[in-house]
Formats: structure tokens, C-alpha cells, sequence
């Protein structure tokens, strides 16, 4: 699924590098420990996080990400806005609690694999 078509379907706001948002997005991972997304988050999955500084670009960019996406209208600061920019890595934010974005996240690969199958 294209990164484009998961940000209309879910009405995400775009931070950051809006040129690729033809992305392809294999899945999502969440976690706010960033331990935890280094050792086992995978490439081309959407991250979900509260977390806002600059390290979780760092993060997103070893793993390959394919975006990250902060909760509860949380912003990212302009140190993470210009490290995403510079690094090519799409911030998005959702007003949506976590719980609830994760669960119309699942519901919508849940969907598109129905397609692909």
C-alpha cells in the first residue's frame, strides 16, 4: 500500500517531505522505547509514537522506515522537522489517541491484503 493512501484514509497531517509520500508501507510497529523499535521494528512499516525529538529520525532512518507518526496532535520540533528533511524521513501526526489509530490502522491492511489475496 502506497504511504499516500494511508495518510488520506486516515486523515493524517504531513510534517515532513511530502515528495515521498509514494512510499510503499508494509505494516506498522508502535512502541515509544526507541530500543525497542531499533530491535525489531522492520523496513517499510509505519512507526506510532508520542515520542517528538530529532532521535527518532535517526531511528526511522536505520530501519528504513516508511514514516512515523505522533499521536494525540502532538507536534514535532523544529530540531526534528529539519532532521527529517535532511534525512528524507516522513513525520505525520494524528489527533487520535494511539489505541484508536492503531486499530483503524489494523482494520485498513486487514482490508488491503483481502485485495491482494
Amino acid at each position: 500500500m502506497k504511504l499516500k493512501e494511508v495518510i488520506a484514509t486516515l486523515n493524517l497531517n504531513v510534517f515532513t517531505c511530502k515528495q515521498y509520500l509514494e512510499k510503499e508501507v508494509e505494516g506498522g510497529y508502535v512502541s515509544d522505547l526507541l530500543s525497542d523499535v531499533l530491535g525489531n521494528a522492520k523496513a517499510d512499516q509505519i512507526w506510532i509514537t508520542l515520542q517528538t525529538h530529532k532521535n527518532i529520525v535517526a531511528i526511522a532512518h536505520l530501519k528504513g522506515l516508511s514514516a512515523v507518526v505522533l499521536v494525540k496532535g502532538l507536534v514535532p520540533n523544529q530540531d526534528t522537522i529539519q532532521k527529517a528533511e535532511e534525512e528524507k524521513i516522513v513525520l505525520l501526526g494524528s489527533e487520535k489517541q494511539t489505541f484508536d489509530l492503531v486499530g483503524e490502522m489494523t482494520v485498513l491492511f486487514s482490508q488491503n491484503k483481502e485485495k491482494i489475496s
